[in-house]
């Protein structure tokens, strides 16, 4: 057994190895010159003779046994950990960043590898000052240790966000995650520790600029998309980070466009091995189908709200350049002043703007490109303004492009021949280089110009001339002088030298190099010019004037401009659609023809079927039925609503079988049981019409309105049909009327209540639903401010219409459609009745079984009339639907049914009918 070590043993271990009471081995003494150097130097990623990397346990490591004489081991273990521990952070920051570079990552992910790479390059830049510092001077570590203050604690922080923001099994390959989940999750990630830093205490003002740093240069890669969805109608995302997708398969020319062209990109229900963050699927039984949509929804916290907005602004301006223009109206784009709040700047550059306004002087932009609720552009915006020392300002001065057009004294435009330098120049990015060392030397400009060194220097070849010619010409040859031209070649030849020196300022100038010089600086593209890197740079070192919530930012800098652009396409695409493509005129027509609007449009096709449903006669011939229909289109004095008679169609569609057995009581005694068992009620629901809306007008009334549409038709041509049957039953009893009996009164009377009945319904039906639905429509229309907002209208319309039918798939509308089914089919029931009267029914068997069926009819009538009453007057539904308030004063026409107080008034028997009516024939 071995014997316990004692407390000189532990403390002597503490120096030697296994050596009992040993000293130090003397290659193991340094001093603290050395230490401090070597602790620098892995703060910068070096390895040193004092320190290395333990590739195993991935962590800096001092030598074994190192000391200094006026330390003692303990002390020394203490003071170098903390420099060995943020040394070791910045050294896996470095190894994770690394491991995302060789994977050739998406844009998001390679920005926040990039920014990641910037602070940390910013963090050692501090080392090697420090080290710097060392010449000449005695360094100490506890000296050390206050001036790496700020870089200690931000080591720490930095890998904090990374391992926060990239899940572990994503970057050792465990995991495979979408670009899309990827980017939202950094996105979000970084959105969530800005919100927790924002509230940052005295002197921690450097995390908060370091979160804030990371989050604009990754959220950067996804406003560029942004940029040219709303600003282009161009889904340019090869890697598909955005949180919606183009659908290949829809064309932009077909009906399904508007809703399946583009979709929302979902969730791939993956759980990654993150902190704090897991994307997984929430139970579709646990929320409503909207909130679930939205939080499988693969899109940032910041733009969920405004996600659909956005794929509509984007799918709209498609629409608007994919339609040929028909008026002068111009095209939403990138170059029209007024259709643009950031003209002449991209939305990442406007953005940086915004924010360097906000956190430096809290300031905000938005009130200088959008004034008196209108917008300006950039360069109108940065006229009489008093903000000519801040720093955004000079920015965005600097930021703007060149002007090469002015305007002279006479008013015309003229071009300058003079070289222009500004802080942007495309055609040279060398200009934009060198711009601050050509304004402080513009004495020099001449000789850098390129009609100085266009032209061939003279030849001094005086005395060979002289010798060839005689001494005749005896100056030499000068090219300047226009040799061998004649004057206009010259002249002509000076000025478009001058006009290539205007264009092309300083061909032969050269930059001089510049130590970590960004490429955006170098080579300034349109959509990523100098603008964004130098707030980048500015933002590693200011010291904030405020620390915003990030929600603050974003709505300030950057949803702000995205809403304005999305309401001025929704603005465009209504203009478009009320004024070019007629909008409320192809809806007009859609409501003369479903809704029975026009009064003769259709009449003759429906004199037609209503005649051969009379006479049993077969309509099942799709052939006939169009003929029929054009020919009453063609004859009709509103025949002009259509573009042409082809573009309706009728067709014929299977019935199910508990619809067509519609027959009464009075059908299977009747002696015309044939004919009148094909002569129901919903026979016509069997009629489908088909109008061809025009494109891309049908993106609104697709195939699904229009199946709403034939719904509420088929209802009206119930009630058409029922009115259609009781006037010529009236007609049939008005030749009767030389004859009064009982019975021949109490058929007028069940004539005249079943009448009165369906007039007033058919006149609410035009009242609220040809009528006012329509004024809601033309509301709503006016009010809408996007093309989904004109689809929503427009479905609303429909869907009141349908309401006012009873043709909704609801429970209450189903009771009530089938009372009033119940009683057109009782008007059918007794025009069959007269019909069998007036076609020679003087059989006392059948006029008794005719008298049985009026009776039948009266009763049934009765209790449909009350049940209606009941539920149509029940104040509930009339407090949630106030149209069946006015069903009901149509229907009960001075308090015939029901009483004020809502009582029912007892209909009178039969028996009491044929009494009164009796007594008054005896009279």
């Amino acid at each position: 057994m071995e014997a316990p070590k004692s407390l000189i043993d532990k403390i002597n271990a503490q120096f030697t190895t296994s050596l009992h009471f040993a000293s130090p081995l003397p290659s193991s003494r340094t001093t603290e010159f050395d230490l401090v150097r070597g602790l620098l130097q892995i703060l910068q990623g070096f390895s040193s003779s004092l320190f290395y990397w333990d590739r195993i346990r991935q962590r800096y490591r001092p030598k074994d046994g190192l000391y200094v004489t006026h330390l003692s081991q303990t002390s020394l273990c203490m003071v170098l950990d903390q420099f060995v521990y943020s040394a070791t952070c910045l050294k896996l920051v470095e190894i994770t960043v690394g491991k995302m570079q060789e994977r050739s990552p998406p844009p998001t992910l390679r920005a926040f590898a990039q920014s990641v790479s910037a602070w940390l390059a910013k963090l050692r830049d501090i080392a090697s000052k420090e080290e710097v510092k060392m010449t000449g001077t005695t360094p100490t570590i506890l000296g050390l240790a206050s001036s790496l203050t700020s870089l200690c604690s931000g080591a720490e922080y930095l890998l904090q966000i990374v391992h926060g923001a990239i899940p572990k099994d994503y970057i050792e390959g465990a995991t495979r995650v979408s670009s899309a989940e990827m980017a939202v999750h950094i996105l979000n990630r970084l959105y969530e520790k800005l919100n927790d830093a924002c509230l940052v205490q005295g002197g921690e003002e450097d995390s908060y600029r370091m979160l804030l740093y990371i989050f604009v240069g990754c959220l950067l890669p996804y406003i560029e998309v942004l940029d040219s969805w709303i600003f282009e109608g161009i889904l340019d995302d090869p890697f598909e980070e955005m949180f919606f997708y183009a659908n290949k398969a829809i064309a932009i020319d077909e009906a399904e466009f508007w809703e399946k062209s583009y979709l929302l990109r979902s969730t791939q229900h993956k759980k990654l091995n993150m902190a704090h963050v897991t994307l997984k699927k929430i139970p579709v039984s646990s929320k409503t189908k909207g909130q679930n949509e939205r939080d499988l929804m693969v899109c940032p916290l910041f733009l969920k709200d405004i996600a659909k907005e956005i794929i509509s602004a984007g799918k709209s301006l498609q629409l608007i350049q994919h339609v040929p223009i028909t008026s002068s109206s111009a095209l939403v784009s990138r170059h029209d002043d007024t259709k643009r709040c950031m003209t002449q700047l991209s939305l990442s550059e406007i953005f940086c703007l915004s924010l360097t306004a906000l956190i430096g002087h809290g300031d905000h932009m938005s009130q200088f490109f959008w004034q008196n609720d209108k917008i300006v552009s950039a360069s109108e915006s940065c006229v009489g303004t008093s903000c000519s020392e801040k720093i955004w300002y000079k920015f965005l001065v600097d930021g703007l492009p060149a002007k090469r057009e002015c305007v002279n004294i006479n008013g015309e435009n003229e071009i300058l021949l003079e070289p222009v330098v500004s802080s942007f120049c495309p055609e040279n990015p060398t200009i934009t280089v060198c711009q601050k060392l050509l304004q402080a030397n513009t004495g020099e400009w001449n000789t850098l110009n390129l009609s100085n060194n266009y032209i061939l220097p003279p030849l001094n070849d005086e005395e060979l001339r002289k010798a060839i010619f005689d001494g005749t010409t005896p100056n030499g040859t000068n090219y300047a002088s226009g040799f061998p031209f004649g004057d206009s070649e010259i002249v002509h030849s000076r000025h478009g030298i001058k006009v290539v020196e205007a264009l092309f300022p300083f061909p032969t100038v050269l930059p001089s190099f510049k130590e970590d010089l960004l490429i955006s600086e170098l080579l300034p593209f349109q959509k990523n010019s100098t603008l964004v890197s130098k707030v980048l740079s500015w933002i590693q070192t200011v010291e904030p004037k405020s620390t915003p919530l990030p929600v603050v930012i974003l709505r300030e800098c950057l949803t702000f401009y995205i809403k304005k652009q999305v309401d001025n396409i929704g603005s465009q695409i209504l203009s478009k659609l009320l004024r070019d493509w007629k909008l409320m005129d192809e809806l007009g027509v859609l409501r003369d023809v479903y809704l029975l609007g026009s009064g003769d449009l259709l009449q003759h096709f429906l004199v037609v079927v209503f005649k051969k449903l009379d006479k049993g006669e077969s309509w099942d011939d799709d052939f006939e039925l169009n003929t029929v229909l054009q020919e009453s289109i063609r004859n009709s004095a509103d025949g002009t609503l259509l573009s042409s008679p082809d573009s309706l169609v009728v067709s014929l569609t299977k019935m199910d079988v508990q619809q067509t057995s519609t027959s009464s009581s009075f059908v299977a005694s009747s002696p015309r049981k044939a004919r009148a068992q094909t002569s129901g009620i919903n026979d016509l629901d069997s009629l489908k019409f088909t109008y061809k809306v025009s494109w891309p007008l049908e993106l609104i009334a697709n195939a699904e309105a229009l199946n709403k549409y034939n719904q509420v038709m088929n209802f009206l041509l119930r009630v058409k049909r029922a009115k259609f049957v009781l006037d010529k039953a009236r007609r049939w009893m008005w030749k009767e009327r030389g004859t009064t009996t009982v019975n021949r009164k109490h058929r007028w009377l069940v004539e005249q209540k079943l009448l009165h009945f369906v007039d007033a319904f058919h006149q609410y039906v035009m009242d609220r639903v040809y009528h006012s639905a329509w004024s809601e429509l033309c509301e709503g229309m006016a009010a809408a401010g996007s093309l989904d907002e004109v689809i929503q209208v427009h479905e609303a319309y429909l869907l009141s219409i349908q309401r006012q039918c009873f043709v909704v798939p609801d429970k209450l509308w189903a009771l009530i459609a089938s009372r009033i089914n119940s009683i057109l089919g009782l008007a059918l029931d007794l025009y069959s009745v007269q019909q069998t009267l007036s076609s020679g029914g003087t059989v006392a068997a059948i006029k008794a079984r005719c008298h049985k069926e009026v009776d039948r009819i009266d009763k049934q009538f009765d209790d449909c009339i009350a049940f209606l009453l009941r539920v149509l007057s029940f104040k509930l539904n009339v407090g949630q639907f106030p149209h069946l308030a006015d069903l009901v004063t149509r229907i009960n026409y001075n308090n015939f049914y029901m009483s004020d107080t809502g009582n029912l008034i007892t209909a009178p028997a039969s028996d009491s009918v044929k009494f009164k009516l009796a007594k008054t024939v005896s009279v």
